[in-house]
């Protein structure tokens, strides 16, 4: 016998839908997907959805999912499935499905009548329930290797782009790839950094933090977050020149990925990076078109992160001047509240905080003012002065002796003939680079080399992207190092610790008034030609 099972009653997608003046929104009615988390059968119908969702296309019914369910340890009745997956319907996180049945008997054609599917909205709402009950508590690593990688695949599209010809076409399925791996690396990486603010924000906010997780929420704030800041500091700026050379070459993009084959529904949900929009959007987060950039954003929630970290720290250390934490000495006063019954957790309060009542009896004529008698309240009573160590020790003892004033002669002679030898130490590693000229091939001291590096750092700091000639003089050490872009040429200077090659540049040192050598600098023959050199830059 076989029998074709109807269509029985069901909601669309997002459930069922009715207008403002029925009571009731889209929106409002997409709501009811939730419910079913917080039901009172929530373990039930998370089963349920579970078992719908576990596979492709599933189509099953009353019967097959008790069957489902009892080999996950839940057993119910055939009646009850009916009854949950009835309920999951009409909220809109199950569909009937249509299948025809195969049966031997009228007894079999009523189990199986009734046959559902998970919907849509369903699938994506069970999906994203079940990872964020799966996740953790702890701080969610950044995708910050992302930057870069989105660095490297706006260069591939770019070269697609412009490699393209009439009799050449650019190659729509790897242009969408890399389109697609561009807008998946963003929101991997936005999403990573969110949740790891929020994290941040949580652990921020509590006033019991201490000892060891004080000591490991220190470390992330300190170490990761200055991390997370210098990546996107090196990248950003890398990512945003390559959104700009991709500008002109948009349209291009588009109209490729435009006629690659796709949905043709006008409710179809899209891959990102197909739209105009899209395409504004990310563009945005790094250069700031619509606002504060996200790089800015990140630095903002840093600074703000590590000034809370501050505070909380200056919070601990304050506690009763001591600078020790009364954490523990809540705690253990919190435990001997929970153990007392009502009348001993009076006693308890009143001899903690000091709750007594609001009169006391008068102490005779050692009292500051007689005026203060039984009947003054405690709150208009003169204030009696508590001598210092106990009120920050708890005893009346007098600590340490008074100490000696210590003479500072001799520690200024010490520190005056270190600072000079400091100083004659860095005037010769100067002589030597200045004697050295042009550094390629030289032989240094190790100090010499270590300060070469150090105003090699500064002079690249200045000029990330070093295409000419450029120079950076220390006033205070009284020389100039010149560096040129040439990309066969390189520079090695020996030391007794090893060589150091520099590739890609020529460097010149030289005492920091003298004029450039003529054809000895590295931007002499520029000089001469008339191209304008970069001004000297001073350190401070």
């Amino acid at each position: 016998m076989r029998v074709s099972a109807g269509v029985g009653r069901g909601v669309p997608d997002g459930g069922p839908v009715e207008t403002e003046d029925g009571g009731r929104t889209e929106a409002a009615a997409r709501l009811n997907l939730f419910r079913y988390l917080t039901a009172d059968l929530a373990v039930e119908y998370r089963a349920i959805m579970t078992l719908f969702t576990s596979t492709l296309l599933s189509d099953l019914s009353a019967a097959e999912v008790g069957d489902g369910l009892a080999e996950r340890g839940i057993v119910l009745s055939v009646d009850d499935v009916t009854t949950r997956c009835e309920q999951l319907e009409r909220w809109g996180n199950l569909v009937r499905g249509i299948r025809d049945a195969r049966v031997a008997t009228v007894q079999d054609y009523v189990r199986s009548r009734a046959r559902y599917q998970a919907s849509k909205l369903g699938v994506r709402v069970h999906r994203d329930a079940e990872a964020v009950l799966a996740a953790g508590d702890g701080a969610r690593e950044v995708a910050r290797e992302l930057l870069g990688a989105t660095a490297e695949t706006l260069d591939r599209i770019v070269a697609r782009m412009q490699a393209a010809t009439d009799a050449r076409p650019v190659d729509a399925e790897a242009l969408s790839g890399d389109v697609t791996t561009v807008f998946n690396n963003q929101r991997l990486f936005s999403d990573s950094v969110r949740d790891f603010y929020a994290y941040v924000n949580t652990v921020l906010t509590r006033y019991d933090l201490g000892g060891e997780e004080y000591q490991q929420f220190k470390r992330l704030l300190l170490d990761y977050i200055d991390l997370l800041t210098a990546d996107v500091a090196r990248h950003a700026p890398v990512v945003a020149r390559r959104f700009t050379a991709l500008e002109p070459l948009l349209d291009g993009v588009l109209a490729a990925l435009a006629a690659l084959p796709t949905l043709a529904d006008a409710s179809t949900e899209r891959l990102p990076g197909r739209t105009q929009e899209d395409w504004d959007q990310v563009r945005g987060w790094y250069t700031g078109a619509d606002g504060r950039s996200g790089p800015e954003t990140l630095r903002l929630a840093a600074d703000q992160a590590l000034g809370q970290l501050l505070a909380n720290t200056k919070r601990m250390l304050a506690s009763a001047g001591t600078g020790v934490s009364r954490r523990a000495d809540l705690l253990k006063l919190a435990r001997w509240f929970d153990d007392a019954d009502a009348d001993e957790a009076h006693r308890l309060y009143a001899a903690a905080f000091g709750a007594y009542p609001a009169r006391h009896l008068l102490g005779g004529p050692e009292e500051p003012d007689a005026r203060d008698g039984a009947t003054t309240s405690w709150w208009a009573a003169t204030p009696v002065e508590v001598p210092l160590s106990l009120r920050e020790r708890g005893d009346r003892g007098a600590r340490g002796r008074t100490a000696s004033v210590p003479d500072p002669g001799l520690d200024r002679v010490r520190l005056l003939t270190e600072a000079q030898g400091e100083a004659d130490a860095r005037a010769a590693a100067v002589g030597e680079l200045v004697a050295a000229g042009r550094l390629d091939g030289a032989e240094v001291s190790p100090a010499a080399l270590s300060l070469l590096l150090g105003q090699l750092t500064r002079l690249l700091a200045r000029h990330p992207q070093l295409e000419g000639a450029a120079r950076a003089t220390d006033t205070d050490l009284g020389l100039t190092l010149a560096a040129a872009s040439d990309p066969a040429a390189s520079t090695t200077v020996r030391t007794v610790d090893g060589d150091l090659t520099i590739h890609g540049l020529v460097l010149e040192v030289a005492a920091a008034g003298a004029r450039d050598a003529g054809t000895t600098a590295p931007g002499a023959s520029a000089a001469r030609n008339g191209t304008p050199r970069e001004p000297a830059e001073a350190f401070a």
